[in-house]
C-alpha cells in the first residue's frame, strides 16, 4: 500500500503544472558576454514544470516536464534511468517532444524496437560533466557513449553539433544540468 501511494503521489506530482521555467533573471545577448546567468532560450516560457526541480535527480526533473515526455519514456525503454540518475555530475542535452516528432514514425519504430541502438543514441546526448553556459561558445566534449560533441554560439544563441538549437538551456537537477534542444542527435558512425 505503502508504495502504491507513493508512486501515486510521485505521479501526481509530476502531471501538476506549477511554474514556468524562465521566470529567474536572464542575461540576454545585447550585452558580450557569452554565458547567460540563469535559465535562457526562446523557448524557456513555454517549458512548463513542476516546482524544485534542482532537488530531483535528472530523470524525475525531465519527467516534470511535459515537452520531455518521449525522452524520459525512451530512456525508461532503454534502462537508463538508473544509470544517469545514478552519475554525481552530468550534462543532458535533451530533445523536446517536437524533436522525435521530427523524425519518420519508421526511424522512430526501429530505434525503439532496438535496445542497444537506443542506448547509443540517448547515451550520445549525455557529457559526464557539468557543462557551464561559458563552456558553450566553442566546446567540444567526449559524450557517455564515447563519440564527440560540439557546441558553439554566444549571448543566448547556441547550437550543438551545428544543427540542434538550444531552446532551453541551463536547467538545474540535483545530479545534472540540462540544455533543451529541438533534435536529436546521432552518434558518429
Amino acid at each position: 500500500m505503502r508504495t502504491r501511494t507513493a508512486k501515486a503521489t510521485a505521479a501526481a506530482l509530476v502531471a501538476v503544472p506549477l511554474a514556468l521555467v524562465g521566470t529567474a533573471p536572464q542575461n540576454h545577448a545585447q550585452d558580450a558576454s557569452p554565458s547567460p546567468s540563469g535559465t535562457f532560450g526562446p523557448g524557456c516560457a513555454g517549458l512548463s514544470q513542476k516546482a524544485g526541480t534542482a532537488r530531483d535527480k535528472v530523470v524525475e526533473a525531465a519527467a516534470a516536464y511535459p515537452q520531455l515526455s518521449h525522452l524520459v519514456s525512451a530512456a525508461v525503454r532503454a534502462h537508463l534511468n538508473g544509470t544517469l540518475d545514478g552519475r554525481p555530475d552530468i550534462t543532458v542535452f535533451a530533445p523536446d517532444d517536437q524533436a522525435f516528432q521530427t523524425a519518420s514514425v519508421s526511424q522512430l519504430a526501429s530505434l525503439l524496437a532496438n535496445p542497444g541502438q537506443l542506448k547509443k543514441v540517448l547515451t550520445y546526448h549525455v557529457v559526464e560533466q557539468r557543462i557551464t553556459p561559458d563552456e558553450l561558445s566553442h566546446g567540444s566534449f567526449t559524450t557517455m557513449e564515447g563519440g564527440k560533441l560540439t557546441t558553439s554560439g554566444s549571448g543566448t544563441d547556441f547550437k550543438v553539433n551545428g544543427k540542434a538549437n538550444i531552446v532551453c538551456g541551463n536547467i538545474q537537477a540535483a545530479n545534472a544540468t540540462v540544455y533543451v534542444i529541438d533534435a536529436v542527435l546521432q552518434p558518429p558512425s
